[in-house]
């Protein structure tokens, strides 16, 4: 891939790969092709075929179902990792986000209280959970970077988006003391906050098409972002040239953030 950052030697874990079209494989090939090396988890047997077939096509050094509501099964995948990589890990990539599809249509009021936690847990606290057991790998790796992958609609009300903005809202909240707490380790936290991408989470968005027909319309650079453009970005987090970038949101929606109509 042209221009690929020089990840050579590093090892990465990757979390939330669906398919060829997710933001996760995106990144994930970014660090391919700058010598990376990678491990990967999946969420569930209906997509485990896939993304072994992604994880091989960049000689994956493991991949491993991971449920990120569980940690036990957490604990489980890091120390898998530790054994893949020799006790160390110098990148983590948090990609994992979840709500139950009728939350994302009608009213956010309309939330039922389990709902609601279980799309905060899936999607913010899973990254306090993995990020705490990434940090022995780092710190062992002498310092280690985070990039996970948040939304506009943690700071501003996106009709549909609902629960998740929340969600996000607090993942939002999590990267800024993450990035404090482990700071001291020279373990970087960051978060990407991307346009509409066609993904397989984004098609249980109501409305989703216009959204993307708005950010087309209003953003400055008047065009739609994918999933390379959100690697490439991540690339550049996870890399030496963003060494003192930490507690950051990067914004890669060509411009849409900066609108106020």
């Amino acid at each position: 891939m042209a221009g690929a950052a020089d990840f050579e030697g590093r090892r990465a874990l990757v979390l939330g790969v669906a398919n060829k079209r997710s933001i996760a494989w995106g990144i994930a090939r970014q660090l391919a092709a700058g010598g990376a090396r990678l491990a990967f988890t999946y969420q569930g047997e209906r997509i485990e075929k896939g993304v072994r077939e992604l994880a091989e096509s960049v000689d994956a050094a493991l991949v491993t179902e991971c449920d990120v509501r569980s940690d036990d099964d957490v604990a489980r995948v890091f120390a898998e990792t530790a054994d893949a990589f020799d006790g160390e890990l110098d990148i983590l990539v948090h990609s994992v986000a979840f709500a139950a599809a009728e939350d994302l249509e009608g009213r956010f009021t309309d939330t039922p209280r389990d709902r609601f936690w279980l799309a905060l847990d899936i999607s913010a606290y899973s990254l306090v959970a993995c990020a705490r057991a990434a940090e022995p790998l780092m710190e062992k790796a002498g310092s280690g970077s985070i990039v996970t992958m948040t939304y506009l609609g943690g700071e501003r009300a996106v009709p549909h988006y609902n629960v998740m903005g929340v969600a996000k809202a607090t993942l939002d909240a999590s990267v800024k003391y993450l990035a404090w707490d482990l700071g001291a380790k020279n373990i970087r936290v960051n978060a990407i906050s991307a346009g509409p991408v066609r993904t397989l989470a984004a098609r249980s968005i109501a409305g989703f098409p216009t959204m993307e027909a708005i950010v087309e319309e209003r953003a400055p650079l008047h065009r739609h972002v994918d999933a390379d453009d959100v690697g490439a970005a991540a690339a550049y987090l996870l890399g030496d040239a963003a060494k003192n970038v930490t507690g950051t949101t990067l914004y890669v929606d060509s411009g849409y953030h900066a609108m106020g109509m």
